[in-house]
């Protein structure tokens, strides 16, 4: 077996602290909807747009997608985005931007993991990836997303 040179150490080294040097946002809630219902919500382009932002989004894996809202000093107000994992009704993934939209260059990974309880359905909403140079879109997403899951309830309520 071949002895890994100096700099290849290095690198993995690098690499190994880079990956544990970024921050989630986590974010749960339970609420009175059933899975299909919010899961509609989470996934319905229109029904995104009252609780997040006006999308071209899909549900479906490899699709690309913009967010769009009101650029603010340090954000363009587009969200470039893919698709990465759809598993009806319990599982939504995609990419929350390619490093182009914001001056620090923010690409994280957004996950919806929804499940039962009940007549109600468990929401957790995990944003990863945040690196270091991410702090304010880490500080303004972290206070952001517990009412935006709020919106999502309402529109979840919405659902006949």
């Amino acid at each position: 077996m071949e002895k890994p040179d100096k700099e290849d150490a290095v690198n993995d080294i690098e690499e190994r602290t880079m990956a544990t040097e970024t921050k989630s946002i986590l974010v749960e809630r339970l609420l009175p909807h059933a899975v299909d219902k919010v899961w509609r919500a989470l996934t319905s382009p229109h029904l995104v747009a009252e609780w997040l932002m006006e999308n071209d989004f899909e549900p479906v894996e490899g699709h690309r997608f913009t967010f769009r809202a009101k650029p603010i000093p340090g954000w363009s107000g587009v969200v470039n985005c893919v698709v990465l994992k759809v598993s009806r009704p319990h599982l939504l993934a995609y990419s929350w931007g390619d490093g182009s939209e914001s001056d620090s260059g923010l690409k994280t990974i957004v996950t919806w993991s929804l499940t039962p309880e009940g007549p109600s359905t468990r929401v957790r909403m995990e944003q990863s990836g945040f690196r270091p140079q991410d702090a304010a879109g880490y500080k303004g997403m972290g206070s952001g997303w517990p009412r935006i899951l709020e919106q999502l309830e309402q529109v979840a309520a919405g659902q006949g």
